[in-house]
């Protein structure tokens, strides 16, 4: 048995691993958008195109994204510190204000960012207090002309 781990200083070391911010939408179960920021992205495997995230189980869109077919994946751009900050809050209506076209499933499109990926659900798995989602990706597109957004030691960067 090793000695107990500070989960605030597991936390502060894990933040010098550089990420980048995303934003995953879908409908819930009404056809309501819903998103959450994310920076628990990353490719799992070119055949079949799979990529990966996760959502903590007692966060308030779980549900929606446990029972939702597809997902998409906005990868933020530089610009775009305050949209993560709306998302990763909870409010009634995080889309208010925000403009996005319907993606594949309805799937919620952010305008403006650096990329997008359109998701089919593919599996779940436990990851203690989270769930790890697996999508396989439907569609993309970059722009290159977005810098991305990222996160490291605690504040944005790029």
């Amino acid at each position: 048995m090793g000695v107990p781990i500070d989960v605030i200083d597991l936390r502060r070391a894990l933040g010098y691993f550089p990420t980048g911010v995303t934003i995953i939408t879908t409908l819930d179960a009404s056809g309501s958008p819903v998103g959450v920021t994310a920076s628990s992205f990353n490719t799992v495997s070119l055949e079949p195109p799979l990529i990966l995230w996760c959502i903590a189980k007692d966060a308030y869109s779980a549900e929606a994204f446990e029972a939702a077919e597809y997902f998409a994946v906005n990868v933020l751009g530089n610009q775009q510190a305050d949209i993560s900050n709306n998302f990763a809050r909870q409010s009634e209506d995080k889309f208010d204000g925000i403009a996005f076209a319907s993606g594949r499933g309805g799937s919620p499109l952010l305008e403006n960012t650096a990329a997008f990926f359109e998701c089919k659900t593919w599996k779940f798995y436990d990851g203690g207090d989270h769930t790890i989602v697996v999508g396989e990706v439907l569609g993309f597109q970059a722009n290159d002309s977005v810098l991305p957004l990222v996160f490291s030691r605690g504040s944005y960067a790029t």
